[in-house]
């Protein structure tokens, strides 16, 4: 079985919005490495604990770690900023893990574009079509399935799209020279979504952290630009799924 966490960063409104694009990250681990990385998320956030006074409880969000820090603010912003490079690099090791990664770049879109709904079904196909073709990293069972697991968003649109999904899935013909559409229902993606507070699960952080630093990627703030960090994203490339577009040398689909 596969199990993709799922995060968003930026926001879906396509005019007077305060973003340009609108990201989503699905994070796949395997059953089989999911207790391993569980452990290796604990030793890090220990290690976090020891040095910065993190504690284990505290809610790892690297947006807010940058900009709205709450009661972390006792944490001084560049240590803030090496715990978000220390993840990364950390995330990076775990090369089982593979990140699948959809932009929408809003600026070209008309009013009517459905922002959320194209960027999440985009994510589910290729999260389909990666099972299909075994194309994960890592162990495999002989006969694979996935289920999604996410931070709380738009629940009940993102659960009617994924049952629509099953049974209507119109998908274009890769051909150029083809037209139309072909449907193919999903098949390899099992049940709802399960929805999971950020606050309470450290798989769902780390998949914030990486659809974080793909928007920081593409329009960082002013401190990560001051910092660099914008180029924090490239740290993950051991670990993103380049599968998932060969017109992106890091996989990732712009829409």
């Amino acid at each position: 079985m596969y199990l993709m966490y799922v995060d968003e960063s930026g926001d879906v409104g396509v005019h007077n919005s305060p973003s340009r694009y609108f990201v989503i990250t699905g994070m796949v681990v395997h059953e089989l490495r999911w207790q391993g990385y569980l452990d290796t998320f604990i030793t890090l956030r220990r290690q976090f604990k020891q040095t910065y006074k993190l504690r284990l409880r505290d809610e790892f969000h690297a947006a807010a770690f940058i900009s709205n820090p709450g009661n972390l603010v006792k944490i001084k912003r560049h240590h803030r900023l090496a715990m978000i490079h220390t993840f990364a690099r950390t995330l990076a090791t775990m090369t089982d893990l593979n990140l699948i990664n959809v932009v929408v770049d809003k600026q070209s879109k008309s009013q009517g574009y459905d922002v959320f709904g194209m960027a999440w079904k985009v994510l589910i196909q290729r999260f389909e079509n990666t099972i299909s073709r075994h194309n994960f990293p890592g162990p495999a069972n002989a006969d694979e399935r996935g289920i999604i697991l996410c931070d709380h968003t738009d629940d009940k649109k993102l659960m009617t799209l994924l049952r629509q999904m099953r049974r209507y899935n119109p998908v274009p013909y890769q051909q150029s020279f083809t037209a139309g559409h072909r449907n193919l229902p999903l098949f390899y993606i099992i049940e709802d979504p399960s929805f999971r507070d950020s606050a309470h699960s450290y798989f769902v952080q780390a998949v914030d952290l990486a659809a974080f630093l793909l928007y920081q990627k593409l329009a960082p703030n002013a401190y990560m630009r001051k910092k660099s960090a914008q180029n924090y994203f490239q740290l993950l490339k051991p670990i993103l799924c380049s599968h998932a577009s060969n017109k992106d040398p890091n996989g990732i689909v712009f829409l």
